[in-house]
């Protein structure tokens, strides 16, 4: 694969502050973007070189917003996006869950950026579904996905379920939707070299386990006599992308299960912003290539009709410090009441907040409520 021309390598050595590459590395797979305007030119080209390795689909179905128009290639007012966190690794057609869902929402001002995770156990009605043959009813949101990709629709069907879901549950409706197969996810991480994560709390692999000393998926090393069992031990060190994703999927062992998980996830997505907007990265085109590569392999993305290239030049002076990760249900775990089923319900708070989200004033409702925002 050849480098990135002389125009775009031209402007990755302009740059003079960090861009955020994600809030769309995350959605949109490792778009650069720079803050001068020199850098803006060399930043539209490659936009236009990668934009036709990310894969494009229709996730969003009746939960779009109406298409803005570009004032200027810039977007007006807030953006709001839906990401879906699925593991395609060994699952059948109809069988894939949404384990990890996290509303991206920009506000209007788009000087920040908020990451806001829906907990997969949140217990919600979902609407029929006539592509997939569901015919509506009452579920974990987790298992939502799978209700609308049945009947060999996939994820043209699984994601827009669950954006409508949440439209219902919510009002919020979005203007994007990315799809982040775990797999690809680990492939971008190692593109990166890998991210510096702190594990708060020793905690026991559920998903992966030692073989000879190698990490190995569970099921590969119970062919092999089972191996050994894989702790995530206490400290700050840079991770490897399977020791990354691995970490942040852990819920059982950790004293707030999901809420946990939900925590060590946002950190892994703002960890990958910050790794991506480092200078080892933004000065050497040969690994900005890989990591783009690979991230286009990993996201399917939806845009509701509107230029790539647009929501990159709108969000272009968001940086890893103005990822802001909000709690949901105050950070613990809010019982839906059925003794068959750890389900749970979202609090009237979280509601509130949602619906901050929906009218763009989430930023007044943290104001008002900054114990929702997640300090560590």
């Amino acid at each position: 694969m050849s480098a990135p021309d002389a125009p775009a390598t031209t402007a990755l050595r302009a740059l003079r502050g960090t861009p955020i590459w994600a809030v769309l590395t995350i959605a949109v797979g490792a778009l650069l973007m720079a803050t001068s305007a020199t850098a803006v030119v060399g930043g539209k080209l490659l936009i236009d070189r990668y934009t036709s390795r990310i894969q494009q689909q229709d996730l969003l179905a009746g939960a779009a917003k109406v298409p803005q128009e570009p004032d200027g290639e810039a977007l007006n007012g807030p953006i709001t996006m839906l990401l879906l966190g699925v593991d395609e690794r060994g699952s059948r057609p109809g069988e894939m869950r949404s384990d990890t869902i996290i509303i991206l929402h920009v506000p209007a001002t788009h000087d920040q950026a908020y990451l806001v995770s829906v907990p997969r156990d949140t217990w919600v009605e979902a609407p029929a579904f006539e592509p997939s043959g569901y015919p509506g009813g009452e579920s974990k949101i987790t298992d939502v996905f799978r209700a609308g990709s049945r009947n060999g629709v996939g994820r043209a069907g699984g994601a827009p379920l669950v954006a409508l879901t949440l439209k219902d549950l919510t009002g919020i409706e979005f203007d994007g939707a990315a799809i982040i197969d775990f797999g690809g996810f680990r492939n971008v991480i190692d593109a990166l070299g890998g991210v510096r994560m702190c594990v708060d709390q020793r905690v026991k692999s559920q998903h992966m386990r030692l073989v000879d000393g190698e990490p190995s998926w569970l099921a590969e090393a119970r062919e092999v006599g089972g191996g050994e069992e894989l702790w995530h031990e206490e400290g700050c060190k840079r991770m490897a992308g399977w020791e990354a994703l691995d970490y942040s999927r852990q819920r059982y062992g950790l004293p707030n299960g999901d809420y946990d998980r939900q925590r060590h996830q946002r950190q892994l997505l703002k960890a990958m912003v910050q790794e991506a907007s480092s200078t080892g990265v933004l000065t050497n085109p040969a690994k900005i290539d890989r990591v783009i590569t690979a991230a286009g392999k990993a996201f399917v993305l939806d845009t509701g009709g509107v230029p790539i290239a647009d929501f990159v030049f709108t969000l272009r002076g968001i940086t890893a410090n103005d990822l802001i990760m909000v709690k949901t249900n105050g950070g613990g775990f809010n019982p839906a009441g059925f003794s068959s089923t750890a389900a749970e319900r979202l609090t009237p708070e979280s509601l509130e907040m949602f619906d901050a989200v929906r009218t763009g004033t989430l930023d007044d409702y943290l104001l008002a409520n900054p114990d929702a925002v997640q300090r560590d």
